[in-house]
């Protein structure tokens, strides 16, 4: 996407979340996640490449033992609607035998991601797996797989911001956006 063409996208979006709200909503999310997991010696892994700043923003507020990795899968690319076949990147690299996995991603959309990536990491030996999503968007749909931990609500509609792109767009915003209009 063109610098003009991401100018006018984040000049037509309407915001959704403004950093105030998105920095709190960490803030509860690190809360819970000390709750249930701060006598475990976790493996935190990171969704690639969505999920970078609600992980690093997360792992600041967690003061208990912990590993970190990531992995990259994804159905999106630089699509801005996902089809049915997952692509592993990469990771993750931690041996995940007998231990207790918290996954971070960015959103909880239809759910189909995040459920082949918990079963993936079940398939690798973890004892537990346990989710957290930045934001769940509220779809309306049965979604196979339920979070442990949501920072934020989102509409139905084409989000991004704090990780989630647009078109490649605005990973970089503390805020999040919906976009007004269709994006082809």
């Amino acid at each position: 996407m063109h610098r003009e063409e991401a100018l006018a996208l984040l000049k037509n979006a309407e915001l959704i979340h403004p950093e105030t709200v998105v920095q709190d909503a960490v803030r509860q999310v690190a809360a819970r996640v000390k709750e249930e997991l701060a006598g475990e010696n976790p493996v935190v892994l990171c969704v690639m490449s969505g999920a970078v700043p609600f992980a690093g923003e997360l792992l600041q507020r967690l003061d208990f033992p912990l590993d970190f990795d990531y992995l990259h899968a994804s159905r999106y690319g630089a699509n801005t609607s996902g089809h049915n076949k997952l692509t592993w990147r990469s990771g993750p690299w931690i041996d995940l035998k007998d231990r207790v996995v918290l996954v971070v991603d960015d959103i909880l959309d239809e759910g189909i991601t995040l459920s082949t990536i918990c079963e993936r990491i079940r398939q690798m030996g973890a004892r537990r797996v346990l989710t957290a999503v930045f934001v769940e968007k509220a779809t309306g749909r049965a979604k196979p797989i339920q979070t442990d931990f949501v920072g934020l609500a989102v509409p139905d509609r084409f989000v991004f911001g704090f990780g989630m792109d647009i078109c490649g767009a605005w990973r970089n915003l503390p805020a999040i956006y919906a976009v007004r209009t269709p994006v082809s």
